[in-house]
């Protein structure tokens, strides 16, 4: 199988301290993949690394070619993009004015369908500051998303909503992968959010590759079950 989006071995050490170790997992188009595990599992350790934001170990591959190193502009024009565990929005501008920056520096063409998709007609008058957490979470995604990216790496988009916030998002994820065929990398704590929309999850332990598999393998995986909770015997 040719997948969309391949990482290989990737590692990184700070000094001493290995925080992952050859960690290797595939992206498919039209697939959301999780990516799980402890806290200092190297979650986003591992989004920082394949996105270019930090230099580490491995190599990655897009549509089958090696892209390792290029800058993280350069992996935004290439059609891979990412959010991160704060938003990154601008708090006095408009939605809209956000928008169509972002539209402006990527030159896509999508944001009228974003806005629709997500919600946001109501608001795109309002700066960000005056809109609720939630809607702020979703222009983050929207700008993640303007320029039809194939693949999207999202670090923990969920951090900080309502039970009823994240089911909206968990749906919005779930039309964003089938409805333009995008490949998504989902790290995030929120299990409700991991098993409604992963196909396939991959786990982290102390920042190496514990185990991987469907998230209905994954959710009774006593392997898993011990590296968040420790040895129940």
């Amino acid at each position: 199988m040719s997948f969309l989006f391949r990482c290989e071995n990737i590692g990184k050490t700070y000094g001493g301290v290995v925080a992952l170790k050859d960690v290797s997992l595939n992206l498919e188009s039209g697939q959301v993949h999780g990516l799980i595990g402890p806290n200092g599992a190297g979650k986003s350790t591992f989004i920082d690394v394949v996105s270019g934001r930090t230099p580490g170990l491995g190599r990655v591959f897009f549509e089958d070619r090696e892209i390792t190193g290029i800058s993280p502009s350069a992996m935004r024009r290439a059609g891979i993009s990412r959010s991160f565990q704060r938003t990154s929005i601008f708090p006095a501008l408009t939605v809209r004015d956000q928008i169509e920056l972002a539209n402006h520096g990527t030159g896509g063409g999508n944001t009228g369908e974003l806005v629709e998709m997500l919600g946001l007609g109501a608001v795109l008058d309002t700066e960000a500051e005056e809109i609720s957490y939630g809607q702020q979470r979703l222009v983050d995604l929207a700008l993640a998303l303007v320029g039809d990216p194939r693949v999207l790496l999202l670090d923990e988009p969920a951090a900080g909503l309502s039970v009823q916030e994240s089911a909206v998002l968990s749906g919005h994820l779930e039309e964003i992968a089938e409805r333009w065929n995008v490949a998504v990398l989902l790290v995030e704590h929120d299990m409700d959010v991991i098993f409604r929309v992963c196909k396939v999850l991959t786990v982290l332990a102390s920042g190496r590759f514990l185990v991987q598999g469907t998230s209905a393998d994954i959710r009774n995986n006593p392997v898993v079950i011990e590296a968040y909770f420790g040895s129940t015997a």
